[in-house]
């Protein structure tokens, strides 16, 4: 593919066999493992940032329309107030040494919640080692962004052995199915336009991509798209999610037309479990900011399940990010701009 100095296009093409490897060393650490009840929580946290802290979303995202707690996605550096003995933490940094996920961490332990260490390694393990925390490992080698599957599957797992979820298994292996299907749809051995990354890439091309998703799904698709193609393109994209834009963000698309319609390509991003009137707002706010923007590039969603959808949409936003860079003649893997902020932070990894 050109610069791609961390063979980054291969991580992005191993992701189904990833989660695949994910689900069953997950399933295979929680036997006997000392979980708690239902009964005995009344919130879930997920703890993290980056493309660990996605996960949380993820979970947040596809277990909206069945789990009995609210699912609580924190990332920050201090530790929420209501988190405590009834509360189950999900600590998520794939290499273990993120700032503030530790920092949210050590204060979760303090507090006495159930956490749930989900990392390669660092500091988290040292603590949950000390704690008695449970730690779900991860395969070391890979980078955040491109560690999606092995961030997702142990978290799901976990609320499967305790009961909160249902179908799990099932979920996880439609997922790893259509991730496969996707793939061999948007390799590198597939020219356009028979290929919708590369197709995408191209109609993209120089233009700001403004990414809209509708409800739990999209909106977490829409945000994964947008730091896709900021961290592996290096450039600026931006996202928003119905219904909350057709409350706010509509209302930016009549003033300057003459220069929006030259720089902003809008990218719908649709899925099978749209409400009705989701789908409504959706068509309607097309018609009237069409006329704003360079162009409307839609994207379906494909997949037998919320995850599998959810999933299917973030990876060919992986596809399209990576084609973007290769288009540009920019290496996707490096990420300079994080780690010479952390060099003056003085700060780790994430």
């Amino acid at each position: 593919m050109g610069l791609d100095s961390l063979n980054f296009l291969e991580a992005v093409r191993g992701l189904p066999e990833q989660i695949a490897d994910a689900h069953v060393a997950a399933r295979d650490a929680l036997r006997g493992a000392s979980l708690p009840a239902p009964v005995d929580l009344t919130s879930i946290a997920v703890l993290g940032m980056g493309g660990s802290g996605i996960s949380g979303d993820v979970l947040a995202s596809v277990g909206s329309n069945e789990l009995s707690l609210p699912v609580l996605v924190h990332k920050q550096i201090r530790t929420p107030a209501y988190i405590g003995e009834r509360t189950l933490v999900f600590a998520v940094s794939y290499s273990g040494e993120t700032e503030e996920t530790v920092a949210m961490t050590r204060g979760a332990i303090a507090a006495g919640a159930r956490v749930v260490v989900v990392s390669s390694g660092g500091e988290l393990v040292r603590m949950a080692k000390e704690s008695g925390a449970l730690h779900l490992s991860c395969p070391s080698g890979f980078m955040p962004r491109a560690a999606i599957g092995a961030l997702v599957a142990p978290i799901l797992s976990t609320l499967g052995a305790i009961g909160l979820l249902t179908n799990v298994d099932d979920d996880l292996i439609s997922a790893r199915d259509q991730l496969g299907v996707r793939r061999d749809a948007c390799a590198p051995e597939v020219a356009a336009p028979e290929n919708i990354a590369r197709e995408l890439a191209r109609n993209i091309g120089g233009t700001f991509p403004v990414i809209y998703g509708g409800g739990a799904i999209g909106s977490v698709a829409a945000m994964r798209w947008k730091c896709d193609i900021n961290e592996n393109a290096k450039a600026p994209a931006f996202w928003a999610a119905y219904p909350e834009l057709d409350h706010n963000e509509i209302c930016a698309w009549g003033q300057h037309g003459d220069v929006t319609r030259q720089v902003i390509s809008m990218i719908e991003l649709r899925h099978e479990f749209e409400h009705d009137r989701l789908s409504q707002r959706i068509e309607v706010t097309r018609d009237i900011v069409s006329e704003a923007v360079h162009q409307v590039l839609e994207v379906r969603a494909s997949g037998n399940s919320r995850l599998a959808q959810l999933l299917d949409l973030m990876y060919l936003g992986d596809w399209v990010s990576v084609y973007m860079a290769m288009n540009a003649g920019v290496d996707p893997g490096p990420i300079e701009a994080i780690a010479t902020l952390k060099g003056i932070l003085g700060s780790t990894a994430q």
